[in-house]
């Protein structure tokens, strides 16, 4: 059973600069929610306090009845990050390690699948173009079939046509696994095509200054009247 994540009173200094929070923040199990806002406002720091990389001074974070632990947690960084010296596979099942081999190789098998390159196994990274790199890395977070995804503006360094292809690709992911996602990026309109919800931060401390809902279903086209008055919003509130 998927479980809201709960983050309460969170806040993270860097000796005497504050720099986030204090934020508080409800989001739904296997929704989206896209956090948007300036550079410098804390976008970063706040989505890794959320997957365990940079430790809060204070405040929780919950998921159930418990704390969200880094296990539970998929993390798909700006750069695919692959480790040129390993294969596709390897690359993909490399958190699986205490996994036994029949296992691994059966959920990273299932992984490639799912992101649409089932042949590509063998690979080194460096015979990858960057989109097929960074479905890598979506298939690496997603392999341990994490309760939480962080993508921490996965798309930024693709061109158009494939920043489209990759945020269909998303969406057709959390179709299949129904995780719950949280995304940073600096792009409205890609804010608007893939969240449930958007927040709107503003620093320092970065702090959530709008939380909104993005009452319109899946799928959305780009050019529709809702992403476009969506876009005089959100350009509005930054």
């Amino acid at each position: 059973m998927a479980h809201d994540l709960l983050v309460e009173r969170l806040s993270k200094s860097y000796g005497a600069a504050t720099v986030l929070g204090p934020i508080d923040l409800r989001l739904e199990a296997g929704t989206i929610t896209v956090i948007i806002g300036r550079s410098g406002c804390g976008k970063t720091t706040l989505l890794r306090c959320l997957g365990g990389l940079e430790q809060p001074d204070s405040g929780m974070i919950r998921i159930g009845d418990g704390l969200l632990k880094p296990e539970l947690v998929g993390y798909v960084f700006q750069e695919p990050r692959l480790m040129p010296w390993l294969t596709v596979a390897d690359n993909v099942g490399f958190g699986l390690r205490r996994y036994e081999k029949a296992d691994r190789d059966r959920a990273v098998g299932a992984a490639l699948d799912r992101i649409g390159l089932p042949e590509a196994g063998r690979l080194l990274p460096k015979q990858l173009s960057g989109g097929m790199a960074q479905r890598v890395a979506l298939a690496r977070g997603l392999v341990g079939e994490p309760e939480v995804l962080l993508l921490d503006e996965p798309f930024s360094a693709l061109d158009p046509f494939t920043r489209e292809q990759m945020q269909d690709h998303l969406l057709q992911l959390h179709r299949m696994y129904a995780t719950t996602i949280v995304l940073i990026t600096h792009d409205m309109d890609e804010a608007l095509v893939l969240a449930d919800r958007i927040l709107v931060m503003r620093g320092r401390p970065g702090l959530i200054e709008s939380n909104l809902a993005i009452e319109t279903g899946r799928p959305r086209s780009r050019i529709s009247a809702d992403v476009l008055r969506g876009r005089m919003r959100l350009a509005a509130l930054l």
